[in-house]
């Protein structure tokens, strides 16, 4: 664990207040941080992390209570990796920092078929680590820098490959419940993100794995989004208000309608009228 010198304020940008605002919305509007936490910041070295980590460090200055952070960067091995920029921007921003070394990269090489995309297996191998890393570190919580444009992305991603409606939530307990997953900038434009990081001057690190194939079903949900955004000018800011406004009576999944019409009608009164009475406490159909 390196501790550099007391914080160095980053200088402000066009953009930062307002990115700031929204992520202390998040924040507070998912409990995403409470006093005594031990966050471990997990900075990939792209434009998303360094925002996160800059606008978390301007968050901890800000709130009423004592909380923690530590910036993480894993080095997987990639050819050409190079960590020096962003070890050296760590330093002078002031934050606690480590830098892990793990060859995940020739492991994910080996697994994968040609042709095939990187994303999972390195995921998950890069999530091993980390968690490792955080248990070590003492951390009850980890952020990740994922932004309104990749919860949309996976939103269409399930929807349209996997046939199912999930998109990423704010927080999650992790499987083994020993850390709360966070993701702060959950509510921020990615554009407003890439206007900032780019003004900021961070030193960006490039992807070789997933980040540098062609073909990826990401890519094409987000040009579906640019498509959409020709004629439906607010679309993102749209279909990310519709993940906070679920009407669960109106869809098709018996399982979600029934657990729905299992809450307290004081929790949501206006929806409760609108649940249909077979599937209400009491009159559920029995099939044989």
């Amino acid at each position: 664990m390196y501790h550099a010198t007391p914080l160095a304020m980053n200088p402000s940008t066009p953009g930062k207040m307002q990115l700031l605002r929204t992520m202390q919305r998040t924040m507070k509007s998912y409990a995403l941080v409470s006093a005594g936490d031990r966050i471990m910041v997990a900075v990939s070295g792209g434009k998303d992390s360094y925002t996160m980590l800059d606008l978390l460090f301007q968050a901890q200055k800000r709130a009423p209570f004592r909380f923690e952070l530590c910036a993480v960067h894993l080095d997987q091995g990639q050819p050409g990796y190079d960590g020096k920029p962003l070890a050296d921007w760590l330093e002078s921003f002031g934050a606690p920092y480590e830098i892990l070394r793990e060859d995940t990269y020739s492991v994910v090489k080996q697994l994968v078929k040609e042709g095939d995309t990187y994303c999972a297996p390195c995921s998950r191998m890069r999530r091993g680590v980390l968690y490792s890393a955080a248990e070590r570190l003492g951390c009850n919580k980890i952020a990740l820098g994922h932004h309104r444009e990749d919860t949309l992305q996976t939103l269409l991603l399930n929807l349209l490959y996997a046939g199912k409606l999930q998109a990423m939530p704010a927080k999650y307990l992790t499987d083994d419940g020993r850390f709360e997953v966070i993701r702060p900038l959950i509510d921020c434009s990615e554009r407003e993100i890439a206007a900032h990081a780019k003004a900021a001057g961070y030193p960006i690190l490039p992807c070789n794995l997933c980040g540098s194939q062609d073909g990826l079903r990401r890519k094409q949900v987000e040009s579906l989004l640019d498509q959409l955004e020709t004629t439906i000018p607010d679309v993102r800011q749209v279909m990310l208000h519709a993940l906070k406004n679920v009407r669960p009576s109106h869809l098709l999944d018996q399982d979600v309608a029934a657990a729905w019409a299992e809450r307290r009608p004081e929790l949501r009164p206006d929806l409760r009228a609108s649940v249909p009475l077979a599937l209400r406490p009491g009159h559920l159909p029995i099939l044989d």
